[in-house]
């Protein structure tokens, strides 16, 4: 098993940063963010495939966002930058071990935390 709980969510306005943080009772093969808006499905924001430190991005985000870990604290971390209403949304820290398939695929992460919130206003 393993405990994933995030943190750092809250409300900004556009152009703003925010933090996420997800605390792991350990790191698996995969690392990943969603997210999920109401009425939406949920979407692949960010991944860490752990073993080569290689990280993927949704277009969406790529130049905002950041995926990043801290080995030594089993923390993984989503820095926001010029978030916009769009990325309003419950975000999740997820972690998986299969070894193949799209990082994006939410079918391919075992364990997720509970979500933490994250409000952009225009």
């Amino acid at each position: 098993q393993v405990q994933l709980v995030e943190s750092g969510g809250g409300s900004v306005q556009a152009g703003g940063s925010l933090r996420l943080s997800c605390a792991a009772s350990r790191y698996t093969y995969r690392m990943g963010w969603f997210r999920q808006a109401p009425g939406k499905e949920r979407e692949g924001v960010a991944a860490l495939f752990t073993g080569g430190g290689i990280t993927y991005y949704a277009d969406s985000v790529k130049g905002r966002f950041t995926i990043a870990q801290n080995s030594a604290k089993n923390t993984l971390y989503l820095q926001m930058n010029s978030l916009n209403p769009e990325d309003t949304a419950t975000y999740y820290c997820a972690a998986g071990t299969a070894s193949g398939g799209s990082w994006y695929n939410p079918y391919k992460y075992n364990y997720w935390g509970q979500g933490t919130q994250v409000t952009v206003s225009s």
